[in-house]
């Protein structure tokens, strides 16, 4: 498990991805991810079972909650209804069972107590409202947590092909006939070459210092950067803007002369689709091997609910690399995740 100890001193469901921790002690901010970020119910999971295999030091330790995050989630919903002063419908919209988060989308609808849909189960009537089929007839859906991408969410406005969506949402999103979260176009967050202007924007329209530093990032589209990056290759990390998952990434110090021959032809052909960052040496946690203890690199993904009252989770998830040496710790990649606890110091003392 990693612990972290805390500190005394328009509404939408993010992830600060990942801060690193770097061989000198410092913590990066990776990333961010605003347009479906993940993996709140392993966190939760990881939890409930930290709490079975080590009940005693939840007894004598002052840990802070993260079951909480719910209850959290569905009131920041709740507050986006069109209808205030009524009891909102509030449905999950997942792309279904094939779909590799699909346990957290149960997970979080049945925890909610939510309806959870697919694109199929809704339909946008004459009047732009959205409506559910259900045995009982139509029933008017409220607010929509969408698990669904961007371009599949209405075929009407993006991919006239995709069967995840519902024809016309956006058409009733845009009379406020329903609240969609997180709204679409917040993906624009998730570009990390947009990431790495996120310092100047704090400054700019909060007037302050960032907190967290971002890792040094080059971006492709920029020459002076550019170059840099085509000369050193074989010392950085390469990220096309908008994939996730670790896909589509070169770890330069890993890979063959082949593979950063690919990409320096990729850059090269859209520069403006790669950023790249060094490497980093994250730092460390154990791991429980056939072999006996061992060290894994790992990052941190806390999870942000923004309105009017910021409600940021006292833990999160911890994503450790499972391979010796690896980078990576994506689950997608084949990454674990670890228990992450906050102590309240205060209440220790």
């Amino acid at each position: 498990m990693a612990c972290a100890h805390r500190s005394t001193s328009g509404r939408t469901s993010a992830a600060r991805a990942c801060p690193r921790r770097d061989g000198d002690g410092t913590l990066y901010a990776l990333e961010d991810n605003l347009r479906i970020p993940s993996g709140v119910s392993y966190m939760i999971e990881n939890r409930m079972v930290a709490k079975r295999v080590f009940p005693e030091l939840f007894e004598t330790s002052s840990i802070l909650p993260v079951d909480d995050y719910p209850a959290q989630l569905y009131d920041t919903l709740a507050a986006l209804s069109p209808r205030p002063g009524e009891a909102p419908t509030i449905a999950l919209l997942t792309p279904g069972v094939f779909n590799s988060a699909y346990f957290e989308h149960a997970y979080l609808a049945q925890a909610m107590g939510i309806e959870l849909v697919e694109g199929g189960d809704l339909f946008v009537a004459d009047d732009d409202c959205t409506y559910m089929r259900t045995v009982y007839g139509p029933q008017r859906v409220d607010v929509i947590y969408r698990r669904v991408d961007d371009l599949f969410i209405d075929p009407e406005v993006f991919r006239p092909d995709s069967v995840l969506g519902v024809p016309g949402l956006i058409r009733s999103w845009r009379a406020g006939k329903v609240a969609l979260t997180n709204a679409p176009g917040a993906g624009v967050a998730d570009d990390k070459v947009v990431f790495a202007y996120v310092p100047k924007m704090i400054r700019y329209y909060l007037d302050e210092e960032p907190i967290l530093p971002n890792v040094p990032s080059y971006l492709c589209h920029e020459a002076t950067d550019r170059r840099y990056v085509l000369e050193n290759l074989d010392k950085l990390v390469v990220k096309p803007a908008n994939e996730s998952g670790g896909y589509g990434m070169l770890i330069g110090p890993r890979a063959t002369k082949r593979e950063r021959e690919k990409f320096r032809a990729l850059i090269q052909a859209d520069p403006r689709n790669y950023m790249a960052q060094p490497t980093l040496a994250l730092s460390t946690a154990p791991i429980v091997t056939w072999e006996g203890p061992a060290a894994r690199h790992i990052d941190l993904r806390p999870f942000v609910l923004s309105r009017e009252d910021t409600h940021v989770t006292t833990g999160g998830l911890t994503r450790v690399a499972m391979t010796e040496g690896s980078l990576v710790v994506n689950s997608s990649q084949g990454g674990g995740a670890k228990d992450t606890w906050v102590v309240d110091l205060e209440e220790e003392s």
